[in-house]
């Protein structure tokens, strides 16, 4: 029964890759470049009057008509009380965008929801865009809620900052599948006598599950779902630059995913780059079966790492003297013994093998939430009590513990995703991918024939299939410097992406933070504040790569 649990655990967790977005807390590193003092960044302002502060036009590959989404105005109002923002200064906007651009004037626009931080300062140096990752996070509600403590004050006093909700997401024209008892049933559900069905069974309960979830997506988005692509997004964006910033260059921060928006627009329109910042930055270049190995081999690094430091602690639930491999085994029979199984949490969702991984994988964005994983394998060893695992992987999700879906997070993520890369079908490619996989997941057991020649399943079943053929690298051929930032110990977007990324652009500049976790910005070093503040601030950069 063991190794049947284990087979059927591979189903659950071996297709599907775990792509977060989190902040991550991470530990000291050394100054090596001092913020300039107000005299010296006003002359380097004045000497960099032909970057972010220049007048930049319309490009002239816009298709015709799409001139006329760029000419449009902007009219910044009070945010509505839902967008819950912590500064009374906000002001929020709508602007259309054409839902082809291509074919600009071929069907109705769709809009895009924003919202402004007005600089603190009396000189803004005008608008700093930002995008939080995912794909399917939204800016508005990142700027809103966060924005007045995510951006240092010295950013905040010279900058608007501006976030939206890019095209399929959240307030934007968004993609629609599922209602909130759906979404629990696509992210938890699993089918009544799972124990005992047979491997066909099982693969056959997938393939219904996701053609109808894509099925449900069409009917409600309708043909917006063909357009909600990363390439799209990006024309958005030059056009928001050119009608929030009156034609001025942009100063763009990405973050996560927000990296390959950035990076992106940095290949696609090099004339109109101001000052950009990609941390934790995507390689564009990377397949998505390798973003999944990637991801999945440094996510296991860093379970391990969590493991140690956990088998220090008196209240660490693992046994001591089996030290990290004992521990990962301690794991892996309570998977077995969940999907053996099948409990049920206190609302009635079936607590598997998936939710134990999932809320494992949250942990790790941060080390503070380390304590979280051990306090939930702790519950459950005592009380047989699931809930903390249902925390931490609902907030993955964002579900609230109401059951109410606050974001559509997931279903921009699957759409975009669905679009942005080339789906792979070769049985021999998904086979080697599936072999790999079982080498550098913690928890994966061996699969049968059968299952390794299981692919995405949801992708394969998505109602619009990808037109993206080849994945090109980015270059920026005459664009500005540009900062690449990355940290060492990076589980979600590993520091090789990075360099790869910085290697790629001809004039990007890379900054390597020592450390654990995810997004390097937000942890209060005053190597990479300081580095990144001074450069958006005067548009320097120091010579070489940065080390902090």
């Amino acid at each position: 029964m063991r190794e049947a649990a284990k087979r059927r655990r591979a189903r659950l967790i071996g297709a599907g890759a775990i792509t977060l977005t989190a902040s991550l807390v991470l530990s000291g590193c050394t100054l090596i470049q001092e913020l300039q003092t107000p005299d010296e960044q006003q002359s380097n302002e004045e000497e960099n009057d032909g970057g972010s502060e220049g007048a930049v036009g319309i490009p002239e590959s816009v298709a015709p008509g799409g001139e006329d989404f760029y000419e449009q105005g902007i009219e910044w109002g009070e945010c509505p009380e839902e967008y819950a923002a912590v500064d009374d200064t906000a002001e929020c906007a709508y602007v259309d965008a054409p839902l082809n651009w291509a074919e600009p004037g071929s069907d109705d626009p769709i809009e895009l929801a924003l919202v402004k931080l007005p600089a603190t300062g009396g000189n803004s140096q005008g608008a700093l865009f930002t995008n939080p990752g995912g794909p399917g996070a939204g800016g508005v509600d990142f700027v809103a809620q966060s924005g007045d403590y995510m951006f240092s004050s010295d950013l905040r006093e010279n900058f608007d900052i501006v976030g939206w909700d890019p095209r399929g997401v959240g307030n934007s024209s968004a993609v629609y599948c599922v209602d909130d008892a759906g979404m629990d049933d696509y992210l938890y559900g699993v089918p009544d006598g799972y124990a005992d069905m047979s491997e066909d069974e099982l693969l056959a309960y997938q393939q219904a599950k996701a053609a109808a979830f894509g099925d449900s997506c069409y009917e409600n988005t309708g043909p917006l779902l063909e357009y909600v692509d990363t390439k799209s997004t990006v024309q958005d964006l030059d056009m928001l630059r050119y009608v929030v910033g009156e034609g001025s260059a942009l100063n763009y921060f990405g973050f996560s995913y927000g990296t390959d928006i950035g990076a992106q627009y940095i290949d696609m329109f090099p004339e109109q780059v101001g000052r950009v910042v990609l941390d934790g930055a995507t390689d564009p270049t990377v397949p998505m079966f390798d973003v999944i190995l990637d991801q999945q081999e440094k996510f296991s690094d860093s379970i391990r790492a969590y493991l140690e430091d956990c088998l220090t602690s008196a209240e660490c639930p693992f046994d001591q003297a089996g030290g990290v491999d004992g521990a990962i085994d301690e794991i892996s029979d309570i998977m077995n013994d969940v999907d053996e199984t099948t409990p049920r949490a206190a609302d009635g969702r079936v607590f598997t093998s998936s939710v134990i991984y999932q809320a494992i994988v949250a942990g790790m964005y941060d080390e503070t939430s380390w304590q979280y994983v051990t306090q939930a394998f702790v519950q459950w060893e005592r009380n047989k009590d699931s809930s903390i695992f249902f925390s931490l992987t609902d907030s993955y999700n964002g579900r609230d513990p109401s059951g109410t879906y606050y974001s559509n997070q997931e279903e921009a993520f699957t759409a975009i995703n669905c679009l942005d890369y080339p789906l792979v079908t070769d049985k021999a490619t998904i086979k080697a991918f599936n072999q790999k996989l079982q080498d550098v997941t913690l928890f994966q057991a061996p699969m049968t024939e059968a299952q390794l020649e299981v692919g995405d399943v949801t992708c394969e079943n998505w109602p619009v299939q990808s037109r993206v053929t080849e994945q090109e690298p980015v270059v920026g051929a005459g664009a500005a410097p540009v900062l690449v930032v990355a940290t060492t110990n990076d589980p979600a977007t590993p520091l090789k992406w990075a360099e790869a990324v910085a290697e790629q652009l001809e004039s990007a500049s890379l900054l390597v933070y020592e450390g654990e976790g995810h997004i390097a910005y937000d942890e209060g070093s005053e190597c990479v504040i300081g580095t990144v503040d001074g450069y958006l601030i005067t548009g320097n950069l120091p010579e070489g790569d940065i080390n902090c």
